[in-house]
C-alpha cells in the first residue's frame, strides 16, 4: 500500500508532470427506494472519479512537453489498482499518472 499524505486544503496539492489528482465517486449507502446497503457491499471503490487538478504534462524523448489528456472537471474511469492516496480532512483523493487513466466518460 502506498504511503498516505495529509494536507489542510486540496489547493495545496499541485500535480507535476503528467500526474492527475482525482476524487473517486463514493458508493451509494442506500438504494433509491430507501433501503440501506450493508457496509460489505460498499467497501469496494468505484472505478469512476472526478478530475480535480492536472499537471502540465511530461516531456517526450525529443524534449517536447506532451499535455495530459484530461482536464479538471472531467469524469474518468480508473484502474482497480494504483494511485497514491492523499487525505484532506475526511476526504480522500488520489494521484495517478495520465497514462494510467483508462478512459474519459462523456454523458
Amino acid at each position: 500500500m502506498a504511503a498516505q499524505a495529509t494536507f489542510k486544503t486540496i489547493k495545496a496539492v499541485i500535480p507535476l508532470l503528467d500526474r492527475v489528482l482525482v476524487q473517486r465517486f463514493k458508493p451509494e449507502t442506500k438504494t433509491a427506494s430507501g433501503i440501506f446497503l450493508p457496509s460489505s457491499s460498499t467497501t469496494t471503490p468505484l472505478p469512476e472519479a472526478t478530475v480535480i487538478a492536472v499537471g502540465p504534462g511530461a516531456p517526450n524523448k525529443d524534449g517536447n512537453v506532451v499535455p495530459t489528456q484530461v482536464k479538471a472537471g472531467d469524469r474518468v474511469l480508473l484502474p482497480g489498482w494504483g494511485g497514491n492516496s492523499i487525505k484532506v480532512g475526511e476526504e480522500e483523493y488520489f494521484l495517478f499518472k495520465d497514462s494510467e487513466i483508462l478512459a474519459k466518460i462523456k454523458e
